[in-house]
């Protein structure tokens, strides 16, 4: 039985428990079916159909999910190897009476004659053939019982070549190193309100905000505000210090004169560390020589479009490739990964200034810094928190994705690696990098962008019937075709439903940085009944009780109409 929902690893008595050979048993659980004592159902409008196989030894074994129905179907080819009848006590459970005669039946006379390959694959090595054969319990187990083509299942290996040329190898996502599993059931979330962007924030409305010392006032309201329509271009040198944390927002203009100094005789001193390397030396160091190359390639790649850029020996290409060799000094650890320089290339065009540059770009690194870690974790655990707020705003688009293939996003890899660096233009990533740092309206709101962007193409990747390569191709084609106005506004948006909702699940809580809410998954007896301990979410940093109407067009409203908010209506609040 191969169970692809998240659990937690447990003991096995029965002495079946799961081999790992050639690393593709991690999802898996086996027993043998003279072992299994009974089989409980879910509840009758519990969510989607799920199974759970208890053993003889009292051992409870996770919960198989049907995200698209059909158990039944399962139930129906388990009877042709055991007697199953219901429970006295309950209904939902089947007890379970082995028959020898059914267990020595052989395979072909159980299945019909077109699955013949599939039963020699099982003869010649089971264990294999089961978690190839039925990767995944969505995919209908009794398509390959009842004999559909497996040829018209396997995929060439370009394929998947094709789409992750470009990422790291060897990321593989896997569910299990995720504590235990949460199923979310349908929920109602309400209506979407709409929302609306204001203008940049402008020069003079950032100097009212300044006291005669030099600190900024009312920090929060400045950051809603840059939120709401981001910054006018002018201000963005001094603007992003601040929400980049290279400057602490209550310091006084002085005291940021004094940081500067030190942060620039820093820079320089690691600077000249590797400026200092001989030839030979950096050939006894492969690690530094390899920082070089990957830095030399990645810098001939910048964007050119921006006259910033432009020319083989541009002094802003010279830059870039000084402040990312000066990084390795840094964080000699981490060194430089590809991808690196696109997060630098718009901090260095907006601040004009190596050593600003170099400690924007290493605040923005301790913010990105496990997506570039060897072990890529936090680039799973983005992709899975990515799947969990997708499932729940449109558990029928993920499980259209799961059907081909497409379930664990991984064509959103590039979005998440470099924040979408590659999918808008270079004057829009500005716009989008200085409204995601103001970390409002909650916490992850990258992955709400994700799921904007992606809700925006559920109806054509649907009706066109995009399959696997398809899917990849069109997720490819839309950069530089994305509004980024129109997609900060429906990503906010969804933010403001979820937050109004006060049955969000304890995983999407979590994700977004909101108070736990009491939520157990369907194979707990807990989780059935009729009353189930929610929490609601707490208050958003949205300091008004009034929320601007929002047009998810991406329209702006120089005085946006207010809509009131009642005080027991919880709001998103920043983690």
């Amino acid at each position: 039985m191969v169970n692809t929902v998240s659990f937690k690893k447990k003991q096995y008595t029965n002495g079946d428990a799961p081999s790992h050979r050639n690393g593709k048993s991690k999802w898996s659980f086996l027993f043998s079916l003279t072992d299994l004592k009974s089989i409980k159902q879910n509840k009758a409008g519990m969510g989607w159909s799920y199974l759970v196989f208890c053993l003889k030894d009292d051992i409870v074994l996770p919960a198989l999910h049907f995200h698209q129905g059909d158990s039944k179907l399962l139930i129906d080819s388990l009877e042709k190897y055991v007697v199953l009848c219901e429970s006295p006590q309950d209904k939902r459970t089947l007890l379970v009476n082995c028959q020898n005669k059914s267990l020595s039946q052989s395979f072909e006379n159980l299945l019909d004659e077109p699955a013949y390959g599939l039963i020699q694959k099982i003869k010649k090595d089971p264990y294999t053939a089961t978690m190839v054969g039925f990767s995944k319990v969505t995919n209908y187990i009794f398509d390959s019982l009842r004999g559909s083509d497996s040829s018209t299942h396997q995929r060439p290996p370009s394929e998947m070549a094709d789409f992750l040329s470009d990422a790291i190898p060897g990321l593989k996502i896997n569910q299990q190193e995720e504590p235990g599993f949460e199923v979310i059931t349908k929920i109602d979330l309400g209506e979407r309100p709409v929302v609306q962007r204001r203008e940049p924030v402008s020069l003079e409305e950032w100097t009212k905000n300044i006291d005669s010392e030099g600190r900024i006032l009312n920090v929060d309201n400045m950051k809603q505000m840059i939120f709401r329509g981001g910054l006018c271009h002018a201000l963005r040198k001094q603007a992003w210090k601040f929400l980049l944390g290279y400057f602490p927002w209550d310091s006084t203009k002085e005291e940021r004169a004094q940081l500067q100094k030190r942060k620039t005789d820093e820079y320089f001193r690691m600077k000249l560390q590797w400026k200092s390397v001989s030839e030979e030396q950096e050939k006894r160091n492969s690690r530094l020589r390899d920082y070089r190359s990957l830095i030399e390639k990645d810098v001939n790649r910048t964007d050119r479009t921006n006259k910033f850029y432009e020319g083989q020996d541009n002094p802003g290409l010279i830059l870039l490739h000084d402040i990312l060799m000066t990084y390795c000094m840094y964080d000699f650890d981490l060194g430089y990964v590809q991808g690196m320089s696109d997060l630098l290339s718009p901090l260095l065009y907006v601040m004009e200034n190596e050593v600003d540059a170099f400690w924007c770009f290493a605040s923005y690194m301790d913010q990105m810094h496990q997506n570039f870690e060897e072990q890529m974790q936090g680039m799973k655990t983005q992709l899975i928190q990515l799947s969990t707020l997708l499932r729940l705003l449109d558990s029928g688009f993920c499980s259209y994705l799961e059907s081909q293939d497409s379930g664990y996003l991984y064509f959103c890899f590039r979005w998440l690696l470099i924040r979408f660096k590659r999918e808008f233009s270079f004057l829009d990533i500005l716009r989008l990098w200085e409204v995601m740092w103001t970390e409002l309206p909650c916490k992850n709101f990258h992955l709400l962008l994700c799921c904007a962007i992606l809700e925006s193409e559920k109806q054509q990747i649907m009706e066109k019937h995009y399959g696997f390569n398809e899917i990849l191709k069109h997720i490819n084609e839309l950069s530089m075709k994305i509004d980024v106005e129109d997609v900060l506004c429906k990503a906010e948006a969804i933010s403001l439903q979820m937050v109004k909702c006060k049955e969000l699940p304890q995983a999407v809580c979590e994700i977004l940085g909101l108070q736990e809410s009491e939520v157990t998954t369907p194979d707990s007896d807990i989780a059935e009944d009729e009353n189930v301990g929610m929490t609601s979410c707490p208050t958003t940093a949205f300091q008004s009780n009034c929320l601007p109407v929002h047009a998810a067009s991406g329209a702006r409203d120089d005085n946006p109409t207010q809509i009131s908010v009642p005080p027991n209506v919880t709001r998103l609040a920043p983690a």
